[in-house]
């Protein structure tokens, strides 16, 4: 998991598996055919998977050339830093959203999913948090997570979240991190049923660097997720980060790994997706990353429980590498001038179900004629029949006009499922829906006619406010939680 630039970070410890990788490894030329198709998304589409990026938000502001390649290429969004602790919660009770909210916001506007990430973590979590007692912090981490979960817990383009991050050593024990000094095995558990209580649909995974392959801390993941699903904890997911090197062996038996974490009933997932070298470049080295970033894509088309590829970062010049590896670099699928590498040709075809240049053009049917329920005086919940596509639909658009006639439609938000609430509606006013759909290669359906909701005149009691908790301090006066 990369910290932000210029802060330290620990060194991933490679997979010395060489001898065993030739049993994985698909030869890949550097050359690459013009066939590949339009975008990744696209290509990941007719796998039915996902391809993400690592969001940084001061780029996704200010670089146009990096946005645009985020727009078009990607149909999933981690946010880098912008939603780990010390981003949205960097005093007691004093929360911070405008990054995380941006990068959801950025994924809505571009028909993108968006992983949480992350929410307990013994590397930037200030040190607020890390001097509390006990009792204090197992309230702080409750309090968090319900509070940033919760923020997007009613948003359907956050699906997911990395709950608990890099627990293990590489021998597969504990990791001495201030969480688990502090309060023990049981905090694991403990997260993932705060995130569970702050969103009860929301996929919940569990995180770690170098349990790609199998080997003794992978057997320790396996062993805890086995065990956590035995009582009832609800660990969704696996994510198998994904820092490789070309300097190192590819770890062995990914597939096998994948798809036995896949049998307890977890969804499995690459988080953060890069490969490294030792600078400068050269054709047996990229010939290698090649090699490396295939053997990943193919491993996860292996595996139907596996979800998608998230890589960390878009472009060279951004990267994290060069700051935390001395000497290291050129990981990712474009170059710091935002040229594509050969190394995106390869990931493009791996993915590339169909061939030919997978330029899907077919758009999906249009969605049945939406229904009103629980019609209140400021909202009213939408549903509709689903729609079809030959590569699957990736969400719909709702979309609003005022008054029973007249009125031009604006959009008011999106759904990943054939139903959607909206909310801040004035009473006794009349409106107008309609739904379209959309595929992962930016097809649209025409819209569905329209259902005509009228709100009510209102008058009822509002919702009583959650009531305020306190947290207990190690030192100084308690702190109540901001309404």
């Amino acid at each position: 998991m990369p910290l932000k630039p210029g802060r330290t970070r620990r060194l991933a410890i490679p997979v010395l598996a060489l001898a065993c990788a030739a049993a994985f490894v698909t030869p890949f030329l550097i050359t690459q055919s013009a066939s590949a198709a339009a975008t990744l998304r696209l290509a990941a589409a007719t796998r039915g998977k996902f391809i993400g990026f690592a969001a940084a938000t001061n780029l996704l502001t200010n670089d146009a050339s990096y946005r645009s390649i985020a727009q078009t290429e990607f149909n999933q969004v981690t946010a880098e830093n912008a939603m780990k602790w010390d981003a949205t919660e960097p005093n007691d009770n004093q929360y911070s959203f405008a990054g995380a909210d941006q990068v959801v916001a950025f994924a809505q506007a571009n028909s993108q999913v968006v992983h949480g990430h992350t929410l307990v973590w013994h590397s930037q979590t200030p040190g607020w948090v890390q001097g509390l007692s006990a009792t204090a912090m197992r309230t702080a981490m409750q309090d968090h997570i319900a509070t940033v979960v919760g923020r997007y817990a009613s948003n359907p383009a956050v699906q997911s979240w990395d709950v608990v991050n890099e627990i293990f050593n590489e021998d597969g024990t504990r990791r001495a991190s201030f969480w688990q000094n502090t309060l023990g095995d049981s905090y694991v558990a403990d997260a993932f049923r705060y995130a569970r209580a702050a969103d009860p649909d929301a996929r919940l995974c569990i995180n770690d660097y170098n349990v790609e392959g199998i080997g003794a801390k992978s057997n320790a993941m396996y062993n805890l997720v086995q065990s956590l699903r035995a009582q009832n904890v609800p660990v969704d997911c696996v994510g198998f980060q994904g820092h490789l090197g070309t300097q190192y062996g590819f770890p062995s038996q990914v597939q096998q790994n994948m798809q036995r974490f896949a049998d307890l009933g977890v969804q499995v997932r690459v988080t953060e997706l890069d490969v490294r070298s030792v600078l400068p470049m050269d054709a047996t080295k990229t010939q290698t990353q090649i090699t490396y970033y295939t053997n990943v894509v193919n491993a996860c088309i292996a595996v139907t429980a596996c979800a998608g590829i998230t890589i960390w970062g878009i472009d060279d010049g951004h990267s994290w590498v060069p700051s935390t590896f001395s000497g290291q670099g050129a990981a990712l699928l474009w170059d710091a001038s935002y040229n594509r590498k050969s190394v995106y040709d390869a990931v493009n075809a791996a993915l590339d179900a169909g061939g030919g240049g997978g330029t899907d053009t077919q758009a999906p049917s249009t969605p049945g004629t939406p229904t009103a329920s629980n019609v209140t005086a400021s909202a009213a919940t939408l549903s509709w029949t689903a729609s079809t596509d030959n590569v699957g639909v990736s969400g719909y658009d709702i979309y609003r006009a005022p008054g029973a006639s007249g009125g031009a439609f604006a959009s008011v938000g999106t759904s990943t499922t054939t139903s959607f609430t909206n909310s801040g509606l004035t009473a006794s006013t009349t409106y107008r829906y309609q739904v379209r759909a959309r595929d992962a290669a930016g097809n649209t359906s025409a819209f569905s006619p329209a259902v005509t909701v009228t709100t009510t005149t209102g008058g009822g009691a509002a919702p009583a406010a959650a009531p305020r908790r306190t947290r207990s301090r190690t030192s100084g006066p308690a702190a109540s939680k901001p309404a």
